[in-house]
């Protein structure tokens, strides 16, 4: 699950939201013995973190309440991820990735007198290798979560925005420099895989989707229309990836259009034991022109066909879980899922245009650890048809594709499974096993066994 940090950094969604209506949409249609939410509301408590509690350094706890008392609240963790690739790919060996995270919560209610209001900054370093690249010749997806997007900076600045829930606790806004990923197309569930951590991996190689630690200046809404559904939807800056790789550069961004996203979630609480479900339908609409994958090279010349040399960008995303047995509390948390979902980008544009995912992620497997969790996740990821056509002609025309690309691309598999252990208050250990078919996307490359540990420290 992710750490302490991690989670405070998704709870911006205002979890304790109340609902416009004391209604029932989609769960209005269960039998009412199977619909928990014909009797009351429950609170909506998806985002709140529920692993890695507490502190290694116990001594600073009552300094911790100290400040909270007067508005500052913070939290510094450590996460390393460590991953040996025994079999496989193009090589066999070891690489390592860190991140140190500081995270700085203001509330200005009690700081400067303005009701309601909070201030989120986060700042944050990381160093190391990903062993997709070195290891595996893979370009696109990522098999360790913690890489990249830091600038090479000691302190890079990811987030710095305004929150304001409104209306009597029926509103939530939130404004500023942020990640889309911290509630839009994310879950505690999926980040706690590390290849689908903070988004799945076709979002996070969108080139306008702003994926944690990428941020851009933007904001959102949310709302809970009805006891079972919630809606979220923003309005955010669409800046080219590499533009201010440090955080602190605003000035030299250069805006290339803006990124509508929208999301709707049904959740429902299935039978006595409150077994909740989240399915979530998202859409996100890139304005800005990209090149069509069939305008390089020889592809350029012999291309046919009536596509616009450049087009906006479209995204949809469907990600669903539900609990099926409920083991160790009440919250939502201390039980097993099952996960399941699809995601398309416009293939026009986008490397990859479809993923499909399924898995599970059960807590309690063994005995007297119930907050431990077991999980298992299959992942599948199609090449665009542009893209590989392109490719094709490249070929036929006597042209290279490229020292990283072997062949002709079409589709990969990722199968990840983890055991994580809560080993004591503030510190979480998480043996990673992955295999992947396909590396590279072409059967060029034999398929990779990997071996890893994640580490997640909260200080």
């Amino acid at each position: 699950m992710p750490d302490t940090a991690e989670g405070l950094r998704r709870n911006i969604g205002g979890s304790s939201l109340r609902p416009l209506t004391d209604s029932e949409a989609i769960s209005w249609l269960l039998p009412s013995e199977l619909d928990s939410l014909r009797r009351t509301d429950i609170p909506d408590a998806y985002y709140v973190p529920t692993t890695v509690g507490g502190h290694l350094i116990t001594p600073l706890d009552r300094f911790r309440a100290s400040l909270k008392q007067k508005g500052l609240t913070f939290s510094l963790s450590y996460k390393a991820e460590a991953m040996d690739n025994l079999d496989g790919g193009v090589e066999r060996g070891a690489d390592y990735v860190h991140e140190l995270t500081l995270q700085m919560h203001f509330d200005l209610d009690k700081l400067v007198g303005l009701r309601g209001w909070t201030l989120h900054a986060l700042v944050m370093n990381r160093v190391g290798h990903q062993v997709s690249t070195d290891r595996l010749g893979e370009r696109y997806i990522n098999l360790m979560e913690v890489y990249g997007l830091t600038g090479g900076v000691a302190a890079h600045l990811v987030d710095f925005y305004l929150q304001k829930t409104m209306l009597d606790g029926r509103l939530d806004v939130a404004v500023g420099r942020m990640s889309l990923t911290h509630v839009f197309a994310t879950s505690p569930l999926l980040c706690s895989f590390m290849v689908t951590c903070s988004a799945p991996v076709i979002l996070k190689r969108a080139p306008g989707f702003a994926v944690y630690p990428k941020a851009t200046m933007g904001g959102r809404v949310r709302l809970r229309p009805t006891r079972d559904t919630s809606v979220q939807l923003g309005v955010y800056q669409v800046t080219p990836l590499a533009s201010n790789p440090s955080g602190w550069a605003w000035g030299s961004e250069r805006t290339t259009g803006v990124m509508l996203p929208i999301e709707f979630t049904w959740q429902p609480f299935l039978t006595d034991k409150k077994l909740p479900g989240h399915y979530v339908f998202g859409y996100a609409r890139d304005t800005s022109r990209y090149a069509d994958l069939m305008t390089t090279g020889a592809a350029n010349a012999i291309k046919r066909d009536s596509t616009p040399p450049s087009a906006p960008m479209n995204m949809y995303w469907f990600e669903g879980d539900q609990m099926i047995y409920r083991k160790g509390g009440s919250d939502q948390m201390s039980g097993g899922y099952l996960m399941f979902g699809y995601v398309h980008n416009t293939p026009r544009v986008a490397a990859l245009s479809d993923q499909y995912y399924a898995g599970f992620s059960f807590n309690g497997v063994v005995p007297h650890r119930d907050t431990d969790r077991f999980g298992v996740l299959w992942s599948w990821y199609h090449v665009s048809d542009r893209l590989r056509l392109n490719q094709m002609y490249l070929i036929d025309s006597g042209q290279s594709l490229g020292a990283s690309v072997l062949a002709p691309q079409t589709s990969s598999h990722v199968i990840e499974a983890y055991y994580s252990i809560d080993v004591m208050p503030g510190l979480q250990l998480q043996p990673e096993f992955d295999y992947m078919i396909r590396p590279g996307e072409t059967t060029k490359t034999s398929d990779a066994t990997l071996l890893g540990m994640k580490i997640i420290a909260n200080f």
